[in-house]
C-alpha cells in the first residue's frame, strides 16, 4: 500500500529548500513570515506553505522544483487548483 507522497523525504526536502529562499508569496507578493513554525504555523493565515504553480490535479508534479512556489497558507488556499491567480477586486465600485 502506497504512502501519502507528501510524507516522504523527497517531498519535505523540497519544502526545505524551498523555505530556505525566503522568496515572498507568489500571488500576493507580500512577505512570509518564515518565522512561523509546527502548531503555530498551521493554524497562522501567514505561515509558509508550499504550492505547485501548475496544481497537482492539472498534471503538475508533486516533487518538480521548477513547479514549487512559496506561498501563505491562505493564499494558497483561495486560490485553489486554478492554473491563474485570483482576481483581487478593487476598493470601490466603478
Amino acid at each position: 500500500m502506497a504512502g501519502n507522497p507528501r510524507n516522504g523525504r523527497p517531498y519535505r526536502r523540497l519544502t526545505i529548500l524551498q523555505r530556505a529562499l525566503g522568496l515572498p508569496c507568489w500571488i500576493c507578493g507580500r512577505e512570509i513570515d518564515y518565522t512561523l513554525t509546527g502548531y503555530a504555523a498551521q493554524r497562522s493565515r501567514w505561515a509558509f506553505t508550499l504550492d505547485h504553480a501548475l496544481p497537482l490535479t492539472r498534471g503538475g508534479d508533486l516533487l518538480d522544483p521548477a513547479n514549487a512556489r512559496s506561498a501563505h497558507r491562505r493564499c494558497n488556499s483561495a486560490r485553489g487548483n486554478r492554473t491563474v491567480q485570483p482576481q483581487t477586486r478593487a476598493s470601490r465600485r466603478w
